[in-house]
């Protein structure tokens, strides 16, 4: 008869390899993340309610509606005593005076290995809110993104978990974000893999799936089980009515360039601007104002502008003007210092340029149209697909809002059109485009980024040659074929690179002794060789040996302090670079 303590045993012993069962752990992490995400989506919502209760009195999605009855002096003061505020919030409590969003997500995933601040993510969340509230023309889904990314990342950090780990916990923070906010647990699965993580490993992908359902889960508790938006039923009538979708997708390409172009040149405007930055958001909020006078569906996340279109209450003018407003305001919002995100903003504009194409379509061949709420629900999946570079994703949360089969076909062929258009004409996303304008080029694939992500530390020599100035002949030939790396470093007395020295230099003294005393370092030396900073990465490096043909180049302490610190080699980048490569490859096919 077995013992009681026998069993006891048999019990904890299988309990040690679940809790060893690193799958099985890392599947338990994701749950605690889209748990603790959703809740955050919850919390972020609530906030903008509150501050918009604060602001407007009301904390209805349906601003327009309600600012429509307040004081004209309200209206156009309330956001810039918003953005006041948030610019002052920002200028003291944010690194850098600026907010955070999604393109900083991207940008921790592939280039820091997934590590984030969540103190940043906290206080980027309480601007978005504070902005949005106040309202600004930006969306709440960036930066809910954002928070459920850092609350992934810092649970990965206070777990000490590996480079492959701290990215797949912030992908899970990503997708329950993005399904709490839209409840839709596909999408928001499939947005994470295809706009942060990058691929759809089973290893990476399996744990987001449990972390956006468990997300979804947190918000339909607190919201109840209904989807974002009120859709009215419109089959298509015809598959005729195709190319007119393929048509939209142009239009809502033309409509997703201009929206990004416009907030890159507000950004620069503003960067011009020659007014303290806590200001900047305060002149934003005057101009919002003074536009809400006169056009209120301006204000806010817009998403009651985008039932509204969906229901055919605007005429086809009326749309025009709302389009061209909601654009110039999101630009002046987020190019002026707001915080927030462009998702609800992709959303209104293709709302509002799918209802007027389809008013336009459905007068011209009324038999074979759809009707104008379909146009609208294909405009914003358009949109938003060629703004946020996510068609997939973006297909699967019109899918989830309308469970319409033959709708969704129709989304699949705008959203391929526009996504190539914009991505032809303009950019793969407005996030890769802010990324660009920071010095980040990810369209260059993964190689571009592994190479970002190794720093010249990494490969750089330090115990190299050097001589100074004044050594003679015969000291430097003896001195070069004892070098590592078969180049002389000649330094002046304050340590800062005067050039180098290889034995092609040194071949019309080589074999004449006579010289030897009358020659020396500085005589023979190339000098302003080719140089690279600490600060670099190995790209910058691999960059500069193509273009100047030097398989060896010296390493200073900064762009401004040439003091030499070491030197990197072809062959040590390159061995580093495949190292790493390697690695990454085996992470997202899911072996450690």
């Amino acid at each position: 008869m077995v013992s009681p303590q026998f069993k006891f045993a048999q019990l904890l012993l299988a309990l040690r390899r679940v809790i060893r069962n690193d799958h099985l752990v890392l599947m338990v992490l994701a749950l605690v993340v889209g748990c603790a995400s959703g809740a955050a989506v919850v919390l972020f919502r609530e906030a903008i309610d509150l501050v918009q209760m604060a602001v407007y009195g009301t904390d209805h999605d349906r601003l327009s509606m309600h600012v429509a009855r307040l004081p004209w002096w309200q209206v156009l003061l309330a956001p810039a005593a918003g953005g006041l505020v948030v610019g002052l919030f920002i200028y003291f409590f944010l690194p850098g005076r600026r907010s955070q969003g999604v393109a900083d997500v991207i940008e921790a995933e592939q280039i820091h290995g997934g590590w984030m601040s969540s103190r940043v993510g906290l206080l980027s969340a309480i601007a978005s809110a504070l902005s949005i509230g106040a309202g600004a023309s930006v969306g709440r889904e960036g930066p809910a993104v954002h928070l459920g990314a850092s609350l992934g990342a810092w649970l990965a950090r206070r777990l000490h978990l590996t480079r492959s780990l701290n990215r797949t916990l912030l992908g899970c923070g990503v997708a329950a974000a993005v399904a709490g906010s839209f409840n839709a647990p596909l999408a928001g699965a499939l947005f994470a893999n295809e706009v942060v993580i990058g691929h759809y490993a089973l290893k990476a992908f399996a744990p987001v799936v449990v972390a956006s359902v468990a997300g979804t889960a947190i918000s339909r508790y607190y919201f109840g089980d209904f989807p974002a938006f009120a859709l009215v039923n419109n089959p298509l009538a015809s598959f005729w009515e195709f190319p007119a979708f393929v048509g939209l997708g142009v239009a809502c390409a033309v409509c997703a360039i201009l929206l990004m172009h416009s907030i890159v040149v507000a950004t620069e405007l503003s960067k011009r601007t020659p007014i303290p930055s806590w200001t900047k958001p305060a002149v934003a909020g005057l101009a919002i104002g003074a536009m809400a006078l006169v056009m209120p569906q301006v204000l806010g996340v817009g998403y009651g502008v985008t039932e509204d279109a969906m229901l055919h209450v605007y005429g086809f003018g009326t749309l025009l003007i709302i389009l061209a407003a909601k654009i110039i305001a999101t630009a002046i919002s987020l190019g002026w210092g707001f915080s927030g995100g462009v998702f609800s903003p992709a959303l209104v504009v293709g709302a509002v340029c799918g209802g007027a194409y389809g008013i336009v379509a459905t007068s011209i061949f009324p038999d074979l149209s759809a009707g104008v709420p379909a146009y609208t629900v294909v405009g914003m999946g358009a949109v938003a697909a060629a703004v946020l570079g996510a068609p997939i994703s973006t297909t699967l949360i019109i899918f989830e809002m309308t469970s319409d089969y033959t709708l969704t076909l129709a989304v699949m062929v705008a959203v391929v059109v526009a996504s190539e258009f914009s991505h032809h004409f303009y950019d793969r996303s407005f996030f890769v485009r802010q990324l660009r304008e920071r010095g980040m080029d990810l369209k260059q694939g993964i190689e571009s980024e592994v190479m970002q992500t190794i720093a010249i530390n990494a490969v750089m020599r330090s115990n190299l040659s050097t001589v100074k100035m004044s050594t003679d002949l015969e000291t430097l030939r003896h001195l070069l074929q004892d070098s590592s790396v078969g180049e002389l470093f000649v330094v002046r007395d304050n340590g800062e690179l005067h050039g180098t020295i290889t034995l092609s230099d040194l071949s019309d003294f080589a074999f004449d002794h006579d010289l030897d005393g009358l020659v020396n370092a500085s005589d023979v030396a190339r000098p302003h060789p080719p140089m690279l900073s600490r600060h670099d990465d190995i790209g910058a490096a691999v960059q500069l040996m193509d273009r100047s043909g030097e398989s060896i180049i010296p390493v200073t302490e900064s762009d401004l302090d040439r003091t030499l610190v070491g030197a990197v080699t072809h062959d040590d980048v390159m061995t580093e670079f495949n190292r790493v490569l390697m690695e990454r490859r085996r992470e997202e096919l899911g072996h450690e």
